[in-house]
């Protein structure tokens, strides 16, 4: 009898082990993905979400033994709503680490809540250079806007531009596009006049009337992914691209999803980026064609590419961590390196932003099609704004 109790009894404590075992192998890291997918910036969360998808798909739901989830909110562009879901996300639905954000103040609502959480916040777009500073939990796959202006700079010194006017949306990575240009073509000897524009519902007439009186050698303009049509179809009405004043973008006005509906105007343009859909590796190749077959045809752009190796980022620290999240995650992520499509990419272990190529472009027609065709390349970038702070 008494044996057959004990047998009965490691019996039910293996079951339960087992059973628990079970649990632990499928145990599932969730991953929060907080982004605009309605209103005027929701071609950015599109990009993102098929790229992150994308990624999933290729490599599996699996990673050290345990499920992704992957949880998709629509932040609409507001900060308060970005705020409230991350922290719904954390308490809610224990999710490991979140990732997104479309745009800096919606990076910056969620930096106090993944430091209180404990929680990797992934940023695969916004491009403000202080959103880093704004927990040791932030980590960067997109870029910076001051990373992808100074090569433009000097580009522009050493091409013969004398004058030249910016004109950005006022905010962040608007601001850090103006300081970071002013700051390195006046040091080449050329004159700036800095303009900035409202970010919501932005009306560019007045301010073009402004560079057309100005008669500068360029404009440099610099505005959010998905308003770039509406920038340039207004440089249009207003005549400048008949003016002779020359067109400099920071990347994000020639946005590889939309410069086919921007048509013949943004012909010509010179642009400084890290990321065009034209990048001639066999990555990038394998990459577009991909993403085209997952989404119906569309195009990916630089956000795609951000959110894409945002994935990677998260599914290789994972491996490192056997899983686990927090503290240990952030600590994988720093120094990691690989191969991405938009070419060789770092995370700077002191800094937790991406190191990566910055191309020069020229948007040229290619078999029918508008492209950012790069024909320069300037090597490891890092983010200028904290390197100077470093020295």
């Amino acid at each position: 009898m008494k044996r057959r109790i004990f047998i009965g009894a490691v019996g039910a404590a293996a079951v339960t082990l087992a059973l628990s075992g079970g649990a632990l192998a499928q145990e599932t890291v969730k991953i929060g993905l907080i982004l605009p997918m309605t209103g005027p910036f929701a071609s950015t969360g599109r990009q993102i979400e098929a790229a992150a998808k994308l990624y999933m798909q290729q490599q599996g739901d699996m990673v050290a033994g345990k499920k992704i989830q992957l949880i998709v909110k629509d932040d609409t562009g507001v900060a308060d709503v970005t705020k409230r879901l991350a922290q719904e996300l954390i308490v809610n639905d224990k999710i490991t680490v979140m990732a997104g954000f479309g745009l800096t103040p919606l990076a910056l609502a969620s930096g106090p809540l993944a430091t209180q959480g404990k929680v990797p916040a992934v940023v695969m777009a916004a491009a403000t250079s202080t959103i880093t500073e704004a927990s040791p939990f932030i980590v960067r796959t997109s870029f910076t806007a001051a990373q992808a202006t100074v090569p433009l700079a000097d580009w522009a010194a050493k091409n013969g531009l004398k004058k030249v006017v910016t004109l950005v949306s006022d905010y962040g990575p608007g601001i850090d596009v103006e300081k970071s240009f002013t700051e390195v073509f006046t040091k080449a000897g050329g004159q700036v006049e800095n303009l900035r524009v409202p970010l919501a519902n932005p009306d560019f007439s007045p301010f073009l009337q402004k560079v057309a009186d100005a008669k500068p050698d360029a404009l440099l303009a610099f505005v959010p992914s998905g308003v770039g049509a509406q920038f340039m179809k207004q440089f249009v009405e207003r005549g400048l691209d008949k003016s002779g004043i020359r067109l400099l973008a920071e990347g994000s006005v020639t946005d590889d999803d939309l410069l086919n509906n921007i048509g013949d105007v943004a012909l010509g343009a010179i642009s400084t980026h890290h990321y065009s859909v034209a990048h001639d590796s066999p990555e990038n190749k394998t990459f577009v064609e991909a993403f085209k077959k997952a989404s119906g045809g569309t195009r990916p752009n630089f956000m795609a590419v951000g959110g894409y190796d945002g994935m990677h980022l998260i599914y290789e620290g994972l491996k490192k961590t056997n899983g686990q999240g927090g503290q240990a995650l952030i600590d994988a992520m720093k120094g990691m390196s690989w191969t991405s499509p938009r070419g060789p990419v770092s995370i700077d272990p002191q800094t937790r932003d991406i190191i990566q190529n910055i191309y020069v472009r020229k948007v040229e027609r290619v078999n029918g099609e508008l492209y950012n065709v790069e024909f320069a390349t300037i090597p490891n970038v890092k983010d200028p704004v904290k390197a100077a702070k470093a020295n």
